[in-house]
């Protein structure tokens, strides 16, 4: 437990500390937000804002977990195949964020990579990231990630096959990292509601640890490879989003941009592959899955009738022209997140109390 506090809050100190000389750094560059030009009126006021503070994010995330493992090496070993993969998932993800927002930056305009381009950066870090994961066995033969659909843990009938997996983990990750781009258009919204999944990562992750089968036999163990340092990386980045967030809330001095949606969006897809909770994660994340599924109603709808089905897509823009308060729509979105968190949980200790009562 003493190394998942290090990691988070050595994040958390670099996130709250480095962010305002990035502010400082990326305003004098230039960096600034370009602003959609159908959107809410009132967020025109926000165009010139630095953005790509996602950078800061990820810096945090990789300080706060090599930190805790330099501090507590003793106790916790070297850096583990399941959380280098997971944090290289998201510093890749990154990346392609980074590219994004630089091309719409140097044309000021909010048009970034295209559709094509961002795609193939999605999937060749998803494909790199499902081929690893399937290999670095430990001595109980257990890898980073299954071939297996997972909910609470793995569902042992439903086998996807190394590339039944590879294609499901490109879909899993574009999705999720999609959605949180998507959720990424109120200021703190993403970073406020990332920060709530991934601090539930801790708890599952550190629940799996102490009830791991490799220090238990008991009924209702988990079969999962690197739990403890798994914890630290979601502690770290939990941490590293309440940092942001210090300087991210309305009004909002910087914005992530793609670099920290795209990230994190891959920090919790990673997460959810390697501690066998994939369809849970469809629960934790509610507010990401609506978002995104309002954007894809809103088209399919239009497209079919020609007519509207929300005032704006994603949805937190509808609340907006609805005559909500920004602060409003993101305050009661956060709620949502809380709600959907604790109602995962809820789940995932449910089933590992039938599971150890067998029934």
């Amino acid at each position: 437990m003493r190394s998942v506090l290090i990691a988070a809050a050595v994040a958390l100190a670099v996130a709250i500390l480095l962010t305002p000389y990035l502010i400082r750094f990326f305003a004098k560059q230039g960096f600034g937000q370009e602003i959609r030009s159908d959107g809410p009126a009132t967020h025109q006021a926000k165009r010139g804002t630095p953005t790509m503070g996602g950078v800061v994010i990820l810096l945090a995330i990789w300080i706060g977990y090599l930190t805790a493992h330099l501090v507590a090496g003793d106790q916790l070993g070297a850096p583990t195949a399941s959380a280098l993969l997971v944090l290289a998932l998201t510093t890749a993800l990154g990346i392609v964020g980074f590219i994004d927002d630089f091309i719409k930056i140097r044309r000021q305009r909010n048009l970034g990579l295209s559709k094509t381009a961002k795609l193939l950066g999605q999937f060749l870090a998803s494909v790199v990231f499902a081929v690893l994961a399937l290999r670095f066995a430990d001595s109980s033969g257990l890898t980073p990630a299954s071939d297996n659909l997972s909910f609470v843990r793995d569902i042992a009938v439903l086998s996807f096959g190394a590339i039944g997996f590879v294609l499901f983990c490109y879909l899993l990750v574009s999705a999720w990292s999609n959605a949180v781009n998507l959720t990424d258009g109120l200021d703190g919204l993403a970073a406020g509601t990332s920060a709530m999944v991934l601090g539930t990562y801790v708890v599952i992750s550190f629940w799996q640890f102490r009830n791991s089968c490799l220090l238990t036999t008991a009924a209702g163990c988990y079969q999962v490879r690197d739990p403890l340092d798994i914890a630290l990386v979601a502690a770290a980045g939990a941490a590293g989003c309440v940092g942001f967030l210090w300087w991210n809330a309305a009004p909002a001095r910087i914005f992530m941009g793609d670099t920290g949606a795209l990230a994190l969006g891959g920090l919790v897809a990673g997460l959810s592959m390697v501690t066998r909770t994939e369809l849970l994660l469809v629960v934790l994340g509610g507010v990401f899955v609506v978002e995104a599924l309002s954007v894809a109603l809103q088209v399919i709808v239009f497209r079919s009738t020609r007519r509207r089905l929300f005032r704006m897509a994603p949805f937190h823009h509808h609340f907006e022209l609805a005559g909500w308060a920004e602060t409003t729509v993101i305050i009661r979105f956060w709620l949502l997140a809380a709600i959907c968190c604790a109602l995962g949980l809820g789940i995932f200790y449910s089933e590992w109390l039938g599971a150890a009562s067998g029934l």
